[in-house]
C-alpha cells in the first residue's frame, strides 16, 4: 500500500481518486515524541520507528517532512506577528515626534525652533563677535576726543535675575573693597550655566554602553594588576602612568590624536581600609553615600539612571553618574563628569568597580550648541576591592584622566594640579582611609572615658554629635566650590589671590534662613602642613587667630576621636570669658596623607544639650567655617599632609603648604533683604585680619 493513498475506480468517468490514511492517536503520540528529541531521523532510525508504529518507512520519512514544515511555518507566523506589533510601534512613536516637533520651542529664548537654513555655526558666530569688537573700539575712540580722556568699560548690561534675592547695593562703594568689586555678581551662577544632565538612557543606548562598561572594567583590571613599564615611580613615592607604553598596550582610535592642549593625569595607590568589601561597594554604588565619603573631593554627585540592576548583591550593576570635583579652594575650578560606573565581583571575595567618561555631546540637542565639547573625560578608572578576614579590606586605586584645561588654574595651586595630586589617586586613598575611620568610630557603641569628658553621657549622645559634625563639615566643604554655579567676586588685593566672595539665599534645615556671604581667601605659607594643622586645632594658640575671640582664651569641654591619627577629633570649645557662656563651638579637626582641615561653628547651649541627650540633629542650624592645608605640590616637596610628614615640626621652608581661609556670615534673616557695603566690608577685613594674625603667630613675613 502506498503512503497515505490507494486508487479507487468510480462508475461515473472511472477517475482516479486519492484515499487518504489517518494514524491513530498512539501512533500520532509516538512520532511526535520521536520528532521532539529527533527531527531528522536517519534510515537506521525510520525503519526501527517504523516496527513500532506499524507504519511503512516511507510513510515515516514523509510524515517527519510534514512535521518540519509545518513548524517552520508556524515560526514564520510568530515572527510576522512580532514584527508587525514592533511595526506597529515605531510608527506610533514616529507620528509622536511629529506632532511633538510642531510644537517645540527653544529652552533658551521661548521661540521657535532654528531650521537649518537660518543656523548660525560657532565660525560665523566668532566673525560677527570680531566685527563688533571692531565696531566698538571705533566708536570708543571717537567718543574719547569728545570726551577728552579714554573710555575704559562701558556700564554692564543688567542681567535677568533669576533668584528672587535682591542682593542690589545703594550708595558709593566702600574705599576698602576697591574698583574690582563687582556687586552684580554676587547673585551665584545662573542655573543655565550648570551641567546639562542628559535624558534617560534609550533601549537602543543601553548593550553600547554596556559593551563600553565591559571594555573599562577589563582595563581597570589590567592596570591594576600591571607593573613596570606601565606603572612608574614618582620622586615622591607615588605610582604614575607611562602613557607611551600605555599607548603601545591599549590601542585605542583616539590616542594618536591626543592635542597639545590635553593633559594627561594618571596614578595608582594601594592601602587598607577599615571597611568590609561589601560595604564599601554598596556605598560607591549609591551616589549620596558616595558623596559621604569624599565631600572634600566631592561637591555634587548624583545617579542619572539605572542601566542594570545586577544579580546577588551589587555585581553585574550598572549606572550612569554624574559627579564634580573640587579642591577646596575658590581659585580651582571644578571638573565635571558625567560617567558609567559598573560593578563586578571577580571572585569570592574580590570586587571590581570601574569608571568610564560617557559623551554625550552627540545625544543631547539641549546642550549649548555653539561651545565646544569638552575633551576633558575620565578614562577607565576605578578600584579592585579585596576582602580582608578582618573586616578591613585592600584597596587598589586607580585614576586615569585627560584634562583640557579650559580656565588657568591660579599659580598657587597650578604645581598641585599640574602634578596630578589634587585629583590623583593618592589623595582619593587616604581620604577614604580617613572617612572609612570616621564611620568606624560612629558605628562603635563603646567609649573611652577621654571621648565623653564626663560630658556626653550616652554612646546615642556621641553618635549625634558626630552626625552633626559629619553636616557641618560637609556644608563647609560645599561652600569652597568654585563651579559656575557658585560663583565668586574679588574684593581687594590682600595677596594675589584677593578676598573672594559670594552670597546665596539660604532655606535648607541645616542652615540658618536668610542671606548667607561666603567669604574666602588662599595664601601659601613656607611651612609643613604639620605645623600648620597643629596650630589650628591647638585650643591654647585660638586666640592668636581667632578675632572674634577678642584674645580671650578658650577651653576644651569634651572631645570625640574618629580616627587613628590623634589629630582626627570633634572637640567642643567654651569661651572663659563671661560674656560668651551662652555660646559654646563645636569644631572639627580632620588629617590624612593628602592634607588637612579644621572647621567650626557656634552652637547655643540649647541646641548642644539636644545634641547630647541622643536627640536627632538634622534640625540644629550651623554656619561654619575654617582652613583647608594642602602640601603647595612643588618638585622636591612632599605631596602628603600631617599623617605622612617625616620632618620635625616647624622643618625646613623649601616646601611650603596652601592654606584657605574661609568664613561665612548671616547677613540678614530675611531672604528679600538687600546686600549692604557694610556686610561686605566687615567680611572683607574680618579675612584680611586673620591672614595677617595667623603670619605673625606663624613668623611669617606679610605680603
Amino acid at each position: 500500500m502506498d503512503f497515505g493513498e490507494e486508487p479507487d475506480t468510480g462508475s461515473d468517468g472511472q477517475r482516479k481518486k486519492k484515499r487518504y490514511h489517518r494514524h491513530t492517536p498512539r501512533q500520532i503520540q509516538q512520532l511526535e515524541s520521536m520528532f521532539k528529541e529527533c527531527p531528522h531521523p536517519d534510515e537506521k532510525q525510520r525503519m526501527t520507528l517504523s516496527r513500532e508504529v506499524g507504519l511503512d518507512a516511507r510513510q515515516i520519512k514523509f510524515w517527519f517532512q510534514n512535521r518540519r514544515t509545518q513548524m517552520k511555518a508556524q515560526h514564520e507566523r510568530a515572527d510576522n506577528c512580532y514584527l508587525r506589533a514592533e511595526n506597529d510601534k515605531i510608527r506610533c512613536e514616529n507620528i509622536a515626534m511629529r506632532e511633538a516637533l510642531k510644537n517645540v520651542i527653544c529652552p533658551h529664548c521661548g521661540g521657535p525652533p532654528v531650521t537649518e537654513d537660518s543656523y548660525f555655526d560657532e565660525q560665523k558666530l566668532r566673525m560677527e563677535n570680531a566685527r563688533l569688537k571692531d565696531e566698538l573700539d571705533r566708536v570708543s575712540s571717537l567718543t574719547s576726543k569728545y570726551l577728552g580722556r579714554p573710555i575704559t568699560q562701558l556700564p554692564p548690561v543688567q542681567p535677568m535675575s533669576i533668584s528672587s534675592l535682591d542682593l542690589s547695593v545703594g550708595g558709593l562703594g566702600s574705599p576698602t573693597m576697591g574698583p574690582s568689586l563687582d556687586l552684580d555678581l554676587l547673585t551665584g551662577g545662573s542655573p543655565n550655566m550648570g551641567f546639562s544632565f542628559p535624558t534617560a538612557v534609550s533601549e537602543m543606548e543601553k548593550p553600547l554602553m554596556a559593551e563600553m562598561a565591559t571594555h573599562a572594567m577589563d582595563e581597570l583590571i589590567r592596570l591594576s594588576q600591571s607593573d613596570e613599564p606601565l606603572w612608574m615611580k614618582h620622586g615622591d613615592g607615588r605610582e604614575v602612568l607611562s602613557v607611551d607604553a600605555y599607548d603601545s598596550l591599549f590601542m585605542k582610535s583616539g590616542n594618536q590624536f591626543r592635542g597639545q592642549d590635553i593633559r594627561v593625569e594618571a596614578s595608582r595607590d594601594s592601602g587598607l581600609v577599615c571597611m568590609n568589601a561589601s560595604s564599601l561597594v554598596d556605598m560607591f554604588m549609591d551616589s549620596s553615600k558616595w558623596l559621604e565619603l569624599f565631600p572634600t573631593i566631592i561637591s555634587k554627585s548624583r545617579t542619572i539612571d539605572v542601566l542594570a540592576n545586577g544579580m546577588t548583591g551589587r555585581s553585574g550593576s550598572l549606572l550612569m553618574m554624574y559627579e564634580e570635583l573640587h579642591v577646596l579652594s575658590p581659585v580651582v575650578p571644578t571638573r565635571e563628569f558625567c560617567f558609567l560606573r559598573y560593578c563586578r565581583q571577580i571572585e569570592q571575595g574580590l570586587w571590581a568597580v570601574a569608571d568610564v567618561s560617557v559623551d554625550l555631546s552627540s545625544r543631547d540637542n539641549n546642550s549649548n550648541q555653539f561651545s565646544p565639547p569638552s575633551r576633558t573625560r575620565r578614562l577607565p578608572s576605578g578600584c579592585l576591592i579585596q576582602e580582608i578576614p578582618n573586616g578591613c579590606s585592600k584597596v587598589i586605586w586607580v585614576e586615569h584622566m585627560e584634562i583640557e584645561d579650559k580656565s588657568l588654574v591660579h599659580l598657587l595651586y597650578r604645581d598641585l594640579v599640574i602634578s596630578g595630586a589634587a585629583f590623583g589617586a593618592h589623595r582619593w586613598l587616604s581620604t577614604l582611609q580617613r572617612t572609612c575611620e570616621r564611620f568606624a568610630c560612629l558605628m562603635s557603641v563603646g567609649s573611652s572615658p577621654r571621648d565623653m569628658g564626663g560630658v556626653i553621657p550616652t554612646p546615642e549622645g556621641k553618635r549625634s554629635m558626630m552626625k552633626l559634625s559629619q553636616r557641618m563639615v560637609g556644608n563647609f566643604c560645599a561652600s569652597l566650590s568654585a563651579s559656575q554655579m557658585h560663583r565668586w567676586t574679588t574684593l581687594s588685593g590682600l595677596n594675589d589671590v584677593g578676598v573672594r566672595v559670594t552670597v546665596h539665599r539660604s532655606s535648607d534645615p541645616g542652615q540658618p534662613n536668610g542671606v548667607v556671604l561666603s567669604a574666602a581667601t588662599s595664601l601659601w605659607l613656607p611651612i609643613s602642613c604639620d605645623r600648620v594643622f597643629t596650630f589650628f586645632r591647638d585650643e591654647t594658640m585660638r586666640s592668636q587667630w581667632d578675632v572674634l575671640s577678642s584674645n580671650n582664651s578658650v577651653q576644651e569641654v569634651t572631645s570625640i576621636t574618629n580616627g587613628s591619627h590623634p589629630g582626627n577629633c570633634i572637640s567642643l570649645l567654651r569661651g572663659l570669658n563671661a560674656s560668651q557662656n551662652s555660646m559654646l563651638i563645636l569644631q572639627e579637626s580632620c588629617t590624612d596623607a593628602s592634607g588637612s582641615m579644621v572647621v567650626y561653628a557656634p552652637i547655643d547651649l540649647q541646641s548642644i544639650n539636644i545634641v547630647m541627650s541622643g536627640e536627632d540633629p538634622s534640625g540644629i542650624s550651623l554656619l561654619p567655617s575654617g582652613f583647608t592645608i594642602l602640601p603647595d605640590g612643588r618638585p622636591g616637596g612632599p605631596t602628603s599632609g600631617a599623617s605622612s610628614s617625616s620632618n620635625p615640626m616647624g622643618g625646613s621652608s623649601s616646601f611650603g603648604s596652601l592654606i584657605t581661609v574661609a568664613f561665612q556670615i548671616l547677613v540678614s534673616s530675611l531672604p528679600s533683604s538687600k546686600l549692604n557695603v557694610e556686610s561686605v566690608s566687615t567680611v572683607n577685613n574680618l579675612i584680611s585680619t586673620t591672614v595677617q594674625q595667623i603670619k605673625a603667630a606663624l613668623n611669617c613675613r606679610s605680603g
